[in-house]
Protein backbone atom coordinates (compact mmCIF):
# COMPACT_ATOMS: atom_id res chain seq x y z
CA UNK A 1 0.00 0.00 0.00
CA UNK A 2 2.95 2.24 0.81
CA UNK A 3 4.70 1.81 -2.49
CA UNK A 4 1.72 2.07 -4.12
CA UNK A 5 0.42 5.36 -2.36
CA UNK A 6 4.15 6.60 -3.35
CA UNK A 7 3.77 5.46 -7.01
CA UNK A 8 0.20 7.04 -7.45
CA UNK A 9 0.92 10.56 -5.36
CA UNK A 10 3.70 11.06 -7.57
CA UNK A 11 1.80 10.84 -10.74
CA UNK A 12 -0.76 13.33 -9.95
CA UNK A 13 1.78 15.81 -9.19
CA UNK A 14 2.82 15.95 -5.45
CA UNK A 15 6.57 15.66 -4.11
CA UNK A 16 6.59 12.67 -1.93
CA UNK A 17 8.89 12.21 0.70
CA UNK A 18 8.73 8.26 2.03
CA UNK A 19 9.55 7.40 6.24
CA UNK A 20 10.17 3.84 6.26
CA UNK A 21 11.77 1.48 8.45
CA UNK A 22 11.93 -0.86 6.02
CA UNK A 23 11.46 -3.84 8.48
CA UNK A 24 10.81 -7.30 6.79
CA UNK A 25 8.09 -6.06 5.24
CA UNK A 26 9.76 -3.31 3.23
CA UNK A 27 12.19 -3.01 0.28
CA UNK A 28 14.35 -0.17 -1.92
CA UNK A 29 12.91 -2.38 -4.89
CA UNK A 30 9.45 -1.18 -4.33
CA UNK A 31 10.19 2.23 -4.65
CA UNK A 32 12.11 2.17 -7.98
CA UNK A 33 10.87 4.47 -10.69
CA UNK A 34 9.27 6.75 -8.40
CA UNK A 35 10.17 10.38 -8.05
CA UNK A 36 10.28 10.50 -4.39
CA UNK A 37 12.38 10.88 -1.76
CA UNK A 38 13.47 8.12 0.88
CA UNK A 39 13.75 8.33 4.63
CA UNK A 40 14.66 5.50 6.53
CA UNK A 41 13.66 5.34 10.31
CA UNK A 42 11.46 4.81 13.20
CA UNK A 43 8.13 6.15 13.02
CA UNK A 44 8.03 5.99 16.67
CA UNK A 45 11.35 8.33 16.70
CA UNK A 46 9.81 11.89 17.21
CA UNK A 47 12.94 14.15 16.01
CA UNK A 48 13.30 11.89 12.85
CA UNK A 49 9.31 12.34 12.36
CA UNK A 50 9.15 15.72 12.84
CA UNK A 51 12.01 16.54 10.63
CA UNK A 52 10.53 14.27 7.98
CA UNK A 53 6.97 15.86 8.36
CA UNK A 54 8.37 20.28 7.76
CA UNK A 55 7.26 21.69 5.19
CA UNK A 56 4.60 18.98 4.29
CA UNK A 57 1.45 19.95 2.78
CA UNK A 58 -0.30 16.77 3.77
CA UNK A 59 0.88 13.27 5.74
CA UNK A 60 -0.88 9.96 4.72
CA UNK A 61 0.15 8.22 8.07
CA UNK A 62 0.58 4.16 6.98
CA UNK A 63 3.40 3.17 8.88
CA UNK A 64 1.72 0.01 10.76
CA UNK A 65 2.32 -3.78 11.58
CA UNK A 66 -0.11 -5.36 9.99
CA UNK A 67 -0.59 -9.09 9.80
CA UNK A 68 -2.75 -10.92 12.33
CA UNK A 69 -1.51 -14.09 13.08
CA UNK A 70 2.07 -11.98 13.66
CA UNK A 71 -0.18 -9.82 16.18
CA UNK A 72 -1.52 -13.28 18.39
CA UNK A 73 2.48 -13.97 18.82
CA UNK A 74 3.63 -10.85 19.80
CA UNK A 75 1.03 -7.79 20.28
CA UNK A 76 3.74 -5.20 21.68
CA UNK A 77 5.37 -4.02 18.55
CA UNK A 78 2.07 -3.70 16.71
CA UNK A 79 0.88 -1.26 20.04
CA UNK A 80 4.34 0.15 19.79
CA UNK A 81 4.08 0.93 16.28
CA UNK A 82 0.56 1.41 15.71
CA UNK A 83 -0.35 3.58 18.76
CA UNK A 84 2.83 4.90 19.67
CA UNK A 85 3.72 5.71 16.40
CA UNK A 86 0.63 7.05 15.64
CA UNK A 87 0.70 9.37 18.73
CA UNK A 88 4.22 10.47 17.48
CA UNK A 89 3.20 11.73 13.68
CA UNK A 90 0.05 13.17 15.19
CA UNK A 91 2.12 14.90 17.65
CA UNK A 92 4.33 16.17 14.68
CA UNK A 93 2.10 16.97 12.07
CA UNK A 94 0.19 18.95 14.86
CA UNK A 95 3.04 20.86 15.78
CA UNK A 96 4.77 21.68 12.04
CA UNK A 97 1.23 22.77 11.40
CA UNK A 98 0.45 20.53 8.46
CA UNK A 99 -3.05 20.88 7.31
CA UNK A 100 -3.97 17.53 6.02
CA UNK A 101 -3.99 14.36 7.86
CA UNK A 102 -5.22 11.10 6.54
CA UNK A 103 -4.56 8.25 8.99
CA UNK A 104 -4.97 4.50 7.26
CA UNK A 105 -6.93 2.10 9.29
CA UNK A 106 -8.94 -0.64 8.89
CA UNK A 107 -12.39 -2.12 8.55
CA UNK A 108 -11.34 -4.74 11.23
CA UNK A 109 -11.56 -2.29 13.68
CA UNK A 110 -15.54 -3.22 13.72
CA UNK A 111 -14.81 -6.99 14.01
CA UNK A 112 -16.95 -9.51 12.04
CA UNK A 113 -19.45 -8.37 10.23
CA UNK A 114 -23.07 -10.66 9.84
CA UNK A 115 -24.25 -11.89 6.75
CA UNK A 116 -26.43 -8.64 5.84
CA UNK A 117 -24.69 -6.30 7.51
CA UNK A 118 -22.61 -3.43 6.41
CA UNK A 119 -20.76 -1.40 8.45
CA UNK A 120 -21.01 2.72 8.02
CA UNK A 121 -17.90 5.52 9.05
CA UNK A 122 -20.13 5.67 12.48
CA UNK A 123 -20.70 1.82 13.65
CA UNK A 124 -19.35 0.77 16.93
CA UNK A 125 -15.59 0.03 17.01
CA UNK A 126 -15.58 -4.34 18.37
CA UNK A 127 -11.87 -5.50 17.20
CA UNK A 128 -11.25 -8.87 17.36
CA UNK A 129 -7.69 -9.72 17.83
CA UNK A 130 -4.41 -7.57 18.70
CA UNK A 131 -3.44 -5.88 15.49
CA UNK A 132 -7.44 -4.49 15.14
CA UNK A 133 -6.69 -3.82 18.97
CA UNK A 134 -3.94 -1.59 18.03
CA UNK A 135 -5.68 0.30 15.14
CA UNK A 136 -8.79 1.01 17.37
CA UNK A 137 -6.43 2.74 19.64
CA UNK A 138 -4.72 4.75 16.69
CA UNK A 139 -8.39 5.91 15.43
CA UNK A 140 -8.76 6.93 19.42
CA UNK A 141 -5.42 9.51 19.36
CA UNK A 142 -6.64 10.67 16.18
CA UNK A 143 -10.33 11.67 17.67
CA UNK A 144 -8.29 12.80 20.59
CA UNK A 145 -5.76 15.24 18.83
CA UNK A 146 -9.50 16.28 16.59
CA UNK A 147 -11.13 17.36 19.76
CA UNK A 148 -7.73 18.50 22.12
CA UNK A 149 -6.17 20.42 19.30
CA UNK A 150 -8.69 21.01 16.91
CA UNK A 151 -6.65 19.08 14.94
CA UNK A 152 -8.40 18.50 11.26
CA UNK A 153 -6.93 14.95 10.88
CA UNK A 154 -9.19 12.53 8.35
CA UNK A 155 -9.25 8.47 8.80
CA UNK A 156 -9.93 6.26 5.93
CA UNK A 157 -10.28 2.46 6.44
CA UNK A 158 -10.28 -0.29 3.56
CA UNK A 159 -10.83 -3.60 2.74
CA UNK A 160 -8.87 -6.19 2.14
CA UNK A 161 -6.14 -4.72 -0.72
CA UNK A 162 -4.15 -6.60 -2.88
CA UNK A 163 -1.61 -6.01 -5.89
CA UNK A 164 2.09 -5.89 -7.06
CA UNK A 165 5.03 -5.73 -4.19
CA UNK A 166 2.60 -7.22 -1.67
CA UNK A 167 4.43 -8.97 1.38
CA UNK A 168 4.31 -12.85 0.80
CA UNK A 169 2.64 -13.68 4.52
CA UNK A 170 -0.58 -12.11 2.69
CA UNK A 171 -3.24 -14.29 1.91
CA UNK A 172 -3.11 -13.23 -2.38
CA UNK A 173 0.59 -13.47 -2.34
CA UNK A 174 0.68 -16.47 -0.48
CA UNK A 175 -1.71 -18.54 -2.76
CA UNK A 176 -0.26 -16.91 -6.08
CA UNK A 177 3.51 -18.15 -5.03
CA UNK A 178 2.35 -21.70 -4.37
CA UNK A 179 0.51 -22.02 -7.18
CA UNK A 180 3.05 -20.66 -9.32
CA UNK A 181 5.38 -23.31 -7.43
CA UNK A 182 2.66 -26.00 -8.48
CA UNK A 183 0.88 -26.41 -5.29
CA UNK A 184 -1.69 -27.29 -3.33
CA UNK A 185 -2.85 -24.33 -2.15
CA UNK A 186 -2.46 -23.32 1.39
CA UNK A 187 -5.87 -21.82 3.10
CA UNK A 188 -7.12 -21.78 6.88
CA UNK A 189 -9.82 -23.85 7.47
CA UNK A 190 -12.25 -24.34 5.19
CA UNK A 191 -11.64 -21.32 3.64
CA UNK A 192 -15.14 -20.00 4.66
CA UNK A 193 -13.89 -17.11 6.11
CA UNK A 194 -15.20 -14.00 3.70
CA UNK A 195 -13.51 -11.12 2.25
CA UNK A 196 -13.86 -8.29 0.47
CA UNK A 197 -10.91 -7.33 -2.33
CA UNK A 198 -10.11 -4.26 -3.61
CA UNK A 199 -6.85 -3.94 -5.79
CA UNK A 200 -4.16 -1.32 -4.25
CA UNK A 201 -4.55 1.09 -7.18
CA UNK A 202 -7.90 1.63 -6.94
CA UNK A 203 -7.42 2.50 -3.11
CA UNK A 204 -4.22 4.71 -3.63
CA UNK A 205 -6.95 6.60 -6.08
CA UNK A 206 -9.20 7.06 -3.15
CA UNK A 207 -6.38 8.55 -1.00
CA UNK A 208 -5.00 11.30 -3.96
CA UNK A 209 -8.88 11.98 -3.88
CA UNK A 210 -9.26 12.46 -0.39
CA UNK A 211 -6.27 14.79 -0.32
CA UNK A 212 -7.24 16.66 -3.47
CA UNK A 213 -10.92 17.25 -1.48
CA UNK A 214 -10.29 17.30 1.66
CA UNK A 215 -12.44 17.65 4.56
CA UNK A 216 -11.32 18.28 7.64
CA UNK A 217 -12.05 15.35 10.24
CA UNK A 218 -13.73 13.07 7.58
CA UNK A 219 -14.11 9.94 7.75
CA UNK A 220 -13.96 7.84 4.42
CA UNK A 221 -14.43 4.35 3.51
CA UNK A 222 -13.02 2.43 0.79
CA UNK A 223 -14.82 -0.96 0.33
CA UNK A 224 -14.17 -2.87 -3.06
CA UNK A 225 -17.69 -4.52 -3.17
CA UNK A 226 -16.58 -7.78 -4.34
CA UNK A 227 -17.14 -10.20 -1.33
CA UNK A 228 -15.90 -13.81 -2.00
CA UNK A 229 -14.78 -16.97 0.23
CA UNK A 230 -11.35 -17.42 0.60
CA UNK A 231 -11.16 -20.68 -1.01
CA UNK A 232 -12.86 -19.38 -4.22
CA UNK A 233 -10.28 -16.24 -4.10
CA UNK A 234 -7.42 -19.64 -3.85
CA UNK A 235 -9.30 -21.58 -6.25
CA UNK A 236 -9.33 -18.54 -8.90
CA UNK A 237 -5.72 -18.12 -8.42
CA UNK A 238 -5.27 -21.79 -9.32
CA UNK A 239 -7.18 -21.61 -11.92
CA UNK A 240 -4.61 -19.50 -13.35
CA UNK A 241 -1.64 -20.95 -12.99
CA UNK A 242 -3.15 -24.50 -13.46
CA UNK A 243 -3.53 -25.64 -10.15
CA UNK A 244 -6.97 -27.44 -8.89
CA UNK A 245 -6.07 -28.50 -5.03
CA UNK A 246 -6.22 -26.66 -2.35
CA UNK A 247 -4.50 -27.23 1.79
CA UNK A 248 -6.99 -27.24 4.51
CA UNK A 249 -5.06 -26.44 7.81
CA UNK A 250 -6.28 -25.28 10.63
CA UNK A 251 -8.44 -22.26 11.23
CA UNK A 252 -6.68 -19.19 11.85
CA UNK A 253 -6.91 -18.05 15.84
CA UNK A 254 -9.32 -14.97 15.90
CA UNK A 255 -10.26 -15.10 12.23
CA UNK A 256 -13.08 -13.05 11.66
CA UNK A 257 -16.13 -14.83 9.49
CA UNK A 258 -16.81 -11.66 7.69
CA UNK A 259 -15.63 -8.38 6.72
CA UNK A 260 -17.92 -5.39 4.86
CA UNK A 261 -18.01 -1.44 4.56
CA UNK A 262 -20.75 1.07 3.50
CA UNK A 263 -18.53 3.44 1.31
CA UNK A 264 -21.86 4.74 -0.27
CA UNK A 265 -20.75 8.44 1.32
CA UNK A 266 -17.18 8.16 0.17
CA UNK A 267 -18.05 6.98 -3.48
CA UNK A 268 -20.26 10.18 -3.57
CA UNK A 269 -18.40 13.12 -1.72
CA UNK A 270 -15.31 11.88 -3.73
CA UNK A 271 -16.75 10.76 -6.76
CA UNK A 272 -14.61 7.46 -6.73
CA UNK A 273 -15.18 3.69 -7.23
CA UNK A 274 -13.24 0.94 -8.19
CA UNK A 275 -12.20 0.45 -11.68
CA UNK A 276 -10.15 -2.82 -11.90
CA UNK A 277 -12.51 -5.53 -11.81
CA UNK A 278 -11.25 -8.87 -9.29
CA UNK A 279 -10.33 -10.66 -12.60
CA UNK A 280 -8.05 -8.36 -14.09
CA UNK A 281 -6.77 -7.51 -10.84
CA UNK A 282 -5.88 -11.42 -9.62
CA UNK A 283 -4.56 -11.59 -13.22
CA UNK A 284 -1.97 -8.37 -13.05
CA UNK A 285 -1.26 -10.01 -9.65
CA UNK A 286 -0.51 -13.63 -10.63
CA UNK A 287 1.42 -12.47 -13.58
CA UNK A 288 3.68 -9.78 -11.20
CA UNK A 289 4.58 -12.77 -8.74
CA UNK A 290 5.52 -14.69 -11.46
CA UNK A 291 8.12 -12.33 -12.93
CA UNK A 292 9.28 -11.81 -8.97
CA UNK A 293 9.13 -15.23 -7.39
CA UNK A 294 13.12 -15.69 -7.30
CA UNK A 295 13.28 -12.41 -4.81
CA UNK A 296 11.37 -14.68 -2.03
CA UNK A 297 12.76 -17.13 -0.41
CA UNK A 298 11.51 -19.11 1.90
CA UNK A 299 8.30 -17.09 2.42
CA UNK A 300 10.05 -13.20 2.86
CA UNK A 301 11.91 -10.46 -0.21
CA UNK A 302 15.57 -12.13 -0.51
Amino acid sequence: MGSQLARSLSEAGWEVRVLDSLTYAGRREHLEGVDCELIVGDVCDAELVARAVRGCGAVVHAAAESHVSRSLDDADVFIRTNVVGTRVVLDAACREGVERFVHLSTDEVFGAAPAGTSFGPDAPLQPGNPYAASKVGAEGLVHAWRHSYGYPAAIVRCTNNYGPRQHPEKAIPCWSLAGLQGGPIPIHGEGLAVRDWLHVEDFARGIVAGLERFRPGATWHFAGRQHHENRDIALRIGALLGVGQLAYGPERQGQDSRYDLDDTETRAELGWAPEISLDEGLAGTVDWYRAHQGEVVDGRWS
